[in-house]
C-alpha cells in the first residue's frame, strides 16, 4: 500500500503528521488497545465466570458493541482530520457538540493516573523475576513481595516516573520517527514473547485440562448461581469490550485523524479488533494451561498476575527465564498503551492550544507525573482514602474511567454519528465507506441508534446497582 500523504490542515496551516504506513497504524491503535485490559483484566474475568463459555459472550458484545464504536471514532477523526479537541467544531459548526472535545483529554489523563503505577508493577517485576527470588516461592512469600511493592512509596513512584518518562520521550521524537518506530518494535517482540510462552505453557505436563476450561464452552458454568451469576457475566462481557478496545474517550479518534482515505474504515477496524482479540487470547492461553498445570486456581482475582503467577513460574524448570520474559511482555503491553495515550493528550494539545510538540510534550509529563502521585500514594501514605463499594483511589481512578467515561464516551459518538443533531448518519457512513476494503452495514442504523445506547445504558445501571444498594445500606 502507498503511504498515508499529509492532508493540508485547514486554514493554512502545516501540513498534519499522518502515519508513514497502514501497518503502523494498525499496529499502534492495536497497541492503544492492547494493553492491562487484555493481559490481566480478561484472564482474571475469564476465570471468574467459567471460562470458554465467558469468551464466548465477550467476543459476541466486541463484534455488536465494540466493533462499531471504534468506526466511528476513526470516521470522525479521519473526516475532521483534528483531535478531539477541534473534531467536533469542525464537524458540527452549531457548537451543540464542542464541549464533547474535552472528554476525550480529561478522559486519557484519568487514565494515565493510575494506568501509569500499574505499567510501573509490570516493570518493577522484570529484575524480580529475573533475580530468581521466587523460585520454589508459595503463595504466602508471593503474596508479601506484591504488598510489600505496594507499601513503598519510594518505589512506587519510582517506577511510575519511568513508565511516564519513557512514555513521553517516545513522543517526544514525533509521530512516526518515535511513536510508529518503536511501537512497531515493541509490538513485533510483544508477539515473538507470547507465542513462546504460548507454546511452553500449552505443553506443560497436566496444561490439557486448563486449555479445555479455556476453549471449550461449558454454559452452566455462567448460572452455578442461577440467573444472577448470568447477569453479571453479561456485564462484564460488555464492559470488558469496551475497556479492552480503549472507547468512548477518543483514544481512537486521534489515530483516525492521521490517516489517509486509501483503506474503509470498517475493514481497518476489524484488522485492530482481530489483533486486540488475539493478543487476549493467547494471554489466556499462557495463563490457564500453566494454573491447572500447577494446580493454581485460575479465579485469583486481580491478584492472578502478581500473586499466582510468580508461583506457577517459580515451580517451573528455568521459571526465572520463563517468568521474566511473561513480565517483559506484560510492560510492553501496557507502555505500549501509555505511549499511544499520551500521544492523544500530545496531539489534543498541540491542535487546542497550538502548542510545539516540544512544550506539549513536556507540558502534559509534568501534569501526568503530579496527577499520578495520588494512586502511586494510595497503597501506603493515602491507603485510608476509600469509598465504600468502590475502594482505594487507584479503584476510584478506574471506577470513573472505566464504569462512566468509557461507556457514557461511546454512547455520545453513537449519537453523535447516527442522529441529526449530530454528524448524521449519511455522513458517517460516506467517511466509513470511503477507499478500498469492507463496507460498513447500512442495515444496522437502528440496531446502532436504538439497541446501541439501550445496551450502553444497561451497562451504566449495572455498574452502580451493587454500589448504590451499598451507599443506601441496602447490601
Amino acid at each position: 500500500m502507498a503511504e498515508n500523504k499529509p492532508q493540508e490542515a485547514s486554514g493554512g496551516a502545516a501540513p498534519r503528521e499522518h502515519f508513514a504506513s497502514r501497518l503502523g497504524f494498525i499496529l499502534i491503535s492495536a497497541g492503544c488497545a492492547i494493553g492491562l485490559g487484555n493481559v490481566w483484566r480478561f484472564p482474571y474475568i475469564t476465570g471468574e465466570y467459567g471460562g470458554a463459555a465467558f469468551v464466548l459472550l465477550y467476543l459476541i458484545f466486541l463484534v455488536i458493541l465494540g466493533l462499531p464504536v471504534m468506526v466511528m471514532e476513526f470516521a470522525v477523526g479521519r473526516a475532521s482530520q483534528r483531535s478531539a479537541a477541534g473534531a467536533f467544531d469542525k464537524l458540527q459548526p452549531s457548537g451543540k457538540w464542542h464541549w464533547f472535545g474535552w472528554w476525550g483529554y480529561i478522559g486519557c489523563m484519568i487514565l494515565m493516573m493510575f494506568y501509569t503505577t500499574v505499567c510501573g508493577w509490570m516493570l518493577a517485576y522484570v529484575p524480580q523475576m529475573a533475580s530468581g527470588m521466587f523460585d520454589g516461592a508459595d503463595a504466602a512469600f508471593a503474596g508479601e513481595a506484591f504488598n510489600g511493592m505496594l507499601a513503598d512509596p519510594v518505589a512506587l513512584i519510582g517506577w511510575m516516573i519511568v513508565a511516564v518518562v519513557i512514555g513521553f520521550l517516545v513522543c517526544s521524537l514525533g509521530l512516526q520517527k518515535g511513536v510508529e518506530r518503536i511501537t512497531k518494535v515493541m509490538m513485533a517482540t510483544l508477539f515473538v514473547v507470547m507465542l513462546a510462552l504460548c507454546i511452553r505453557a500449552v505443553t506443560l505436563p497436566g496444561a490439557a485440562e486448563g486449555i479445555a476450561f479455556y476453549l471449550v464452552p461449558d454454559f452452566s458454568r455462567l448460572f452455578a448461581n442461577g440467573w444472577s451469576t448470568f447477569g453479571e457475566a453479561v456485564y462484564a462481557a460488555m464492559g470488558q469490550a469496551f475497556f479492552s478496545l480503549s472507547l468512548g474517550i477518543a483514544a481512537m479518534e486521534i489515530f483516525g485523524s492521521r490517516i489517509g482515505r486509501e483503506r474503509s474504515l470498517t475493514g481497518e477496524a476489524i484488522s485492530v479488533t482481530a489483533l486486540n482479540t488475539v493478543v487476549a487470547i493467547l494471554a489466556g492461553l499462557i495463563i490457564f494451561p500453566a494454573c491447572f498445570a500447577y494446580g493454581v486456581s485460575p479465579d485469583q482475582g486481580p491478584s492472578l498476575v502478581f500473586v499466582t503467577l510468580p508461583v506457577v513460574f517459580g515451580q517451573m524448570p528455568l521459571g526465572n527465564v520463563w517468568g521474566c520474559l511473561f513480565f517483559v511482555f506484560m510492560a510492553f503491553a501496557s507502555l505500549s498503551t501509555v505511549i499511544a495515550v499520551f500521544e492523544n493528550l500530545v496531539s489534543w494539545s498541540m491542535d487546542k492550544w497550538g502548542m510545539m510538540r516540544s512544550r506539549a510534550v513536556i507540558f502534559n509529563g509534568i501534569l501526568v507525573l503530579v496527577l499520578s502521585l495520588p494512586c502511586a500514594l494510595g497503597f501506603n501514605v493515602l491507603s485510608g482514602v476509600a469509598i465504600p463499594a468502590i475502594g482505594d483511589i487507584q479503584s476510584i481512578e478506574d471506577f470513573i474511567v472505566s464504569n462512566n467515561m468509557l461507556p457514557m464516551g461511546s454512547l455520545l459518538f453513537v449519537l453523535f454519528c447516527t442522529t441529526r443533531r449530530g454528524w448524521g448518519w449519511e455522513k458517517f457512513l460516506a467517511e466509513a465507506d470511503a477507499g478500498e476494503g469492507v463496507a460498513f452495514p447500512r442495515w444496522t442504523r437502528l440496531w446502532l441508534k436504538y439497541g446501541i445506547p439501550a445496551m450502553i445504558l444497561v451497562i451504566f445501571v449495572l455498574g452502580y446497582a451493587p454500589k448504590v444498594s451499598v451507599w443506601l445500606g441496602l447490601a
